[in-house]
């Protein structure tokens, strides 16, 4: 059973990569409106915390690195839902600065697993005009060579003028905050003229909007260190689904969610 389990689980994976070659097109307002999406209300960032790989994995007798490689095309399903929808920005929550706890192998896995990653999406992603980037904390507990690959992927999509496409790699809210004070302090920032707005200038990357929704699978119902200072007027969406599980039609429902919200910013 888990060898058919296993070897089912690599041939869907091989054909949904073969599906997302096929270049993915924006849809028009006619064809989101279809989808009973309000093309003229849709949120400008989404971010995903993506959550339940391993546990999807053990559910059904199979290793966790397999749950992290159907999270991959999930993950990339999300990325075309994001393309078609016309949304500027998707954040994914790739790797913390807390999952250095989690056992060496499964983190020499995804570590190695971001890179193939990297090497493999880099040139479909630029081919559908999506700009790459990373947040977090590019130090030495990164291996040089993804680092590396890192920077090829922003460079050769940093003129790309579609979907902005950010992994939180390394990342931790707490400590984004943390080299932002650092780095007022270097510029010698006047404490008390110091700003909301000046921290903002200060994060990882103060061009990045904060995220009009926050999704996160699996039934947790928490941000995790996630964009906690970006997020203070997010709207949070708490799905029981495994992240391996989404898809489209998840994504889509999130919207129709979001929208059927009254966002108020603390007006009335």
């Amino acid at each position: 059973m888990w060898v058919h389990n296993y070897c089912l689980i690599h041939q869907i994976v091989r054909l949904e990569r073969y599906l997302f070659n096929v270049v993915t097109k924006k849809l028009t307002p006619e064809q989101i409106t279809k989808l009973n999406i309000d093309p003229t209300s849709l949120p400008k960032h989404v971010s995903v915390i993506m959550d339940g790989n391993g546990r999807w994995a053990q559910e059904r007798s199979l290793p966790r690195t397999d749950g992290h490689l159907q999270g991959e095309e999930a993950l990339f399903k999300c990325v075309e839902a994001a393309i078609e929808l016309n949304i500027p920005w998707l954040t994914a929550y790739g790797f913390s600065t807390e999952n250095w706890k989690r056992p060496k192998e499964e983190v020499r896995f995804l570590i190695n697993f971001n890179k193939e990653t990297i090497r493999k999406r880099r040139d479909q992603l630029h081919e559908r005009n999506v700009r790459i980037q990373f947040i977090g904390r590019e130090n030495w507990r990164i291996p040089k060579s993804l680092l590396k690959d890192m920077d090829q992927a922003r460079n050769l999509t940093k003129n790309n003028t579609g979907l902005t496409f950010t992994v939180a790699f390394n990342y931790g809210g707490r400590a984004e905050l943390v080299d932002a004070i650092r780095s007022m302090l270097e510029n010698k920032q006047d404490p008390a003229k110091i700003t909301e707005k000046q921290i903002s200038n200060h994060l990882y990357n103060p061009e990045m909007p904060d995220p009009d929704l926050v999704i996160r699978t699996s039934g947790e119902q928490r941000l995790s260190n996630f964009l906690i200072w970006q997020s203070a007027y997010s709207e949070f969406l708490f799905l029981n689904e495994m992240w391996p599980d989404f898809n489209k039609k998840s994504f889509h429902q999130a919207i129709r969610e979001y929208q059927s919200r009254a966002r108020r910013f603390g007006d009335l």
